[in-house]
C-alpha cells in the first residue's frame, strides 16, 4: 500500500530516502529535541537511519509517520502521521502493541496550524482507512503546544504518568467519539 495524504495546505506521503536532508535539518535542530530527550542527531548517516525506519514501519508494521510537505512552496516541513508500537521496547504508559499519532515539524514552520492540520488528515485515514479502534498520544507535560495539538484534534486526556524521568500526558480518542 502506498501512503499519501493531501489537506487544504499539505502534503503527506511515504518518507523516500531524498529527504536525508529534511530529516537531518529537523532532527539535529536541539529546539526540536527540547521535549523528546535533548539528544538531536549528529550525522546523515543518523538521518538515513531515521528513513529506513520509517520504510520498514511501511513493510513491517503496515503503517508510519509520513513525509510532510507545505503545498504552496513544495518545501519539506517535517512529518506527522501514525505509528504502531510494538513490543516492550517501544511501551508506553503501561501499553504495547498500539497506535499513536505524532507529528514533528522544522521550527519555521511552527505556528502555522500545520501540525494540528496534518495530524487531524492523518486520524481521519486512521479510523475511516486503517479502521483504527483508537489512537493515543502522549506530550511531555511540559511541551504546551503538542498538548494543545492532541487537545484540538480531539484526543481525551486519560493521565500523567513518568517516562525517562520526565511526566508526559497520556491521551486517547476512540472511534466512537471520533468527529464527535
Amino acid at each position: 500500500m502506498e501512503f499519501y495524504l493531501e489537506t487544504e495546505r499539505l502534503i503527506l506521503r511515504e518518507f523516500r530516502e531524498s529527504e536525508t536532508e529534511g530529516i537531518f535539518e529537523l532532527d539535529s535542530n536541539p529546539e526540536v529535541h527540547k521535549y523528546l530527550g535533548k539528544n538531536p542527531i549528529t550525522t546523515y548517516k543518523q538521518a538515513e537511519d531515521i528513513i529506513t525506519f520509517f520504510e520498514e514501519q511501511y513493510k513491517e508494521r503496515g503503517i508510519g509517520r509520513f513525509a510532510a510537505f507545505e503545498k504552496a512552496s513544495g518545501e519539506f516541513i517535517g512529518w506527522s502521521g501514525l505509528k504502531l508500537n510494538t513490543g516492550e521496547k517501544e511501551a508506553l504508559n503501561g501499553f504495547t502493541n498500539f497506535i499513536d499519532v505524532g507529528y514533528r515539524l522544522i521550527p519555521k514552520f511552527w505556528g502555522k496550524g500545520y501540525a494540528s492540520e496534518s495530524a487531524f488528515a492523518c486520524l481521519d485515514f486512521g479510523f475511516k482507512e486503517m479502521n483504527y479502534d483508537i489512537i493515543y498520544g502522549a506530550a511531555d507535560v511540559e511541551n504546551i503546544g503538542s498538548n494543545k495539538i492532541l487537545q484540538k484534534i480531539g484526543l481525551q486526556f486519560v493521565n500523567e504518568f513518568g517516562y525517562k524521568g520526565v511526566d508526559v500526558n497520556w491521551y486517547e480518542l476512540k472511534k466512537s467519539d471520533y468527529g464527535k
